[in-house]
């Protein structure tokens, strides 16, 4: 019974906060906070295009852990450790320093307003426009968290190697579900990854097409610490388009990711998978649904945490 009160507590606590993010947040205290963003975001995807993915993954790197408090983007310190140096962003996170000159831009017109947590959340989703996807309407009031935890972006990010039932149940954890995560796994239709991350895919997996691994092997050798850093774009065929043919490829067996691959070969996803690789609608849809779901993944509202001066470090 107690448990039951404890969850049940902790379930009401999670959507009042989430009840406190309002699109209007900024209205008064900041009207030109959402321009300014944008123009950032835009020039910077403008120069870079894999930039816009950068950014998007960069939002989801900090809300699955601890939650949308920009935690991702502090420095480490003589006497701080933050998340940049884990496993899943060790010398493959960037962006910050796009949010970094967004954020100076903004102070200079609201002088400690506006979260890096919201800067974050609003660059996503102009990350997304800007490469030709969907837009949707951001809830904002987040503040930043003055903590930031190594071990938790080493256990909460999902590794490449993860199979549906490791990827349902560290989506769930979260709070989002299997449509969620099927419809959010779609941002690998930009960006690129590492060998390192798909190197077993290449060499031990059956179902990859078979030209389409060859073309990969020439720059991911075999051996482990072999072009480990090389590059590969998630989705071979329109690297730099938010659209539907990400989800095509995995019907071909062309998923870059162990993790891309296996929504296709499980009758929990496959019918997803088919449904956006014909209804760009739908995943749209569901897409920017998902990304508002994630947003909302225990934010600091109110007097909670801070608005921070520079989003690299607390004040």
């Amino acid at each position: 019974m107690a448990s039951s009160l404890s969850v049940l507590l902790l379930l009401c606590l999670a959507a009042s906060a989430s009840a406190q993010l309002s699109p209007r947040f900024y209205g008064r205290s900041c009207p030109r906070a959402l321009a300014i963003i944008r123009r950032g975001v835009t020039a910077a995807v403008r120069s870079e295009r894999r930039m816009g993915a950068s950014l998007l993954r960069l939002h989801f790197h900090d809300c699955f852990v601890q939650g949308c408090d920009a935690s991702v983007l502090l420095s480490d310190t003589a006497t701080f450790t933050g998340e940049q140096g884990a496993g899943p962003n060790a010398g493959s996170i960037r962006g910050m320093n796009v949010i970094d000159n967004i954020k100076a831009q903004v102070e200079a017109v609201c002088a400690q307003t506006v979260s890096c947590a919201d800067i974050l959340a609003v660059a996503a989703r102009d990350s997304v426009v800007a490469l030709g996807g969907p837009s949707w309407t951001v809830p904002l009031g987040r503040r930043d968290s003055t903590t930031a935890s190594m071990s938790l972006a080493n256990s909460d990010l999902p590794p490449p190697s993860f199979d549906i039932a490791n990827l349902t149940a560290n989506f769930a954890a979260k709070g989002l579900s299997v449509t969620d995560m099927v419809a959010l796994s779609g941002a690998h239709t930009i960006g690129q990854a590492q060998c390192q991350n798909f190197r077993d895919r290449l060499y031990n997996e059956t179902n990859i097409e078979t030209a389409f691994a060859t073309s990969l092997k020439a720059n991911c050798p075999r051996p482990t610490g072999s072009g480990d850093s090389t590059l590969a774009p998630l989705d071979t065929t329109t690297p730099n388009a938010f659209d539907n043919v990400y989800y095509r490829n995995l019907m071909s067996q062309k998923g870059l990711l162990h993790s891309d691959q296996v929504l296709i070969n499980d009758g929990r996803t496959a019918g997803l998978v088919r449904t956006y690789s014909s209804a760009s609608t739908q995943l749209n849809r569901d897409f920017a649904a998902a990304m508002v779901k994630m947003g909302n993944i225990s934010p600091l509202t109110g007097a909670q945490g801070q608005v921070r001066l520079s989003c690299s470090r607390v004040n």
